[in-house]
């Protein structure tokens, strides 16, 4: 398995903290918010690439160095808010660039989660299939902003929207994708079908109504860094990995 984190916004919504300091490098308790995701991501991948744009291309390679060959850093060439390809289109540009033939596992970089993500990685070889991650979201403004899918008694996903007016449910997708070879293999049969290239759950939502998706229900918190009033919260509440 391959690792993708998908960090190629500018996060103008946050300005001036990430000025010249991309968001998944800002600090929360002592380390960069990203650097809590490698901690328990490096052991349990082959290869780790951070996806980023021409502007931070450079901070990101000097934060790189100390993890000593282990973590790519690709450049997706664009260098202002309003060139950006998008989540999903910047996971295609990686999958082309990197010729990936295998299974990927795929993230946002501004997102801390309280627990390991090996759970989800046994889960995903137990049902050998593409999977997500789900948890319940209770405000249905929110809910209206991020992925929401049905399932069954299995776990399989039998409806994916991605930020639907009208939620079919309350569990809730958070940027977090296991993508078999076979599926992720067919990313540009979905964007040239229309696939919508910048929110991120979109791939997953294509690849559900195309293939087999499960989903995994969270064993913690998971911690969106999505504006600077979420990052504030996040500094207070954000406690580190919960051991097991």
């Amino acid at each position: 398995m391959k690792s993708i984190i998908l960090a190629a916004g500018y996060a103008t919504r946050m300005y001036p903290l990430t000025l010249d300091t991309p968001k998944p490098l800002l600090p929360v308790r002592g380390k960069a918010i990203l650097d809590w995701t490698l901690e328990d991501l490096l052991p349990l991948t082959q290869e780790c690439t951070v996806v980023t744009n021409a502007l931070f291309a450079p901070r990101f390679t000097a934060w790189a160095e100390k993890y000593e060959g282990k973590i790519r850093v690709l450049n997706d060439g664009t260098d202002s808010n309003g060139e950006r390809r998008g989540a999903v289109g910047d996971l295609l540009f990686a999958v082309q660039s990197l010729r990936i033939r295998e299974d990927v596992f795929v993230m946002g970089a501004d997102n801390l989660l309280d627990f390991s993500l090996e759970g989800f990685f046994s889960f995903a070889k137990e049902k050998q299939a593409s999977c997500v991650m789900y948890g319940r979201e209770p405000d249905r403004e929110k809910r209206k902003k991020t992925g929401i899918i049905t399932i069954d008694r299995d776990g399989k996903i039998t409806d994916f929207a991605e930020k639907p007016d009208e939620p079919a449910s309350d569990l809730a997708v958070p940027p977090f994708y296991y993508y078999r070879a076979e599926d992720i293999a067919r990313l540009p049969e979905a964007v040239s079908g229309g696939c919508g290239t910048d929110t991120p759950g979109s791939f997953a939502a294509w690849v559900s109504r195309e293939s087999v998706v499960y989903a995994w229900k969270m064993t913690g918190k998971r911690f969106a860094v999505g504006d600077a009033e979420a990052y504030r919260a996040v500094q207070e509440t954000f406690q580190g990995r919960i051991p097991g």
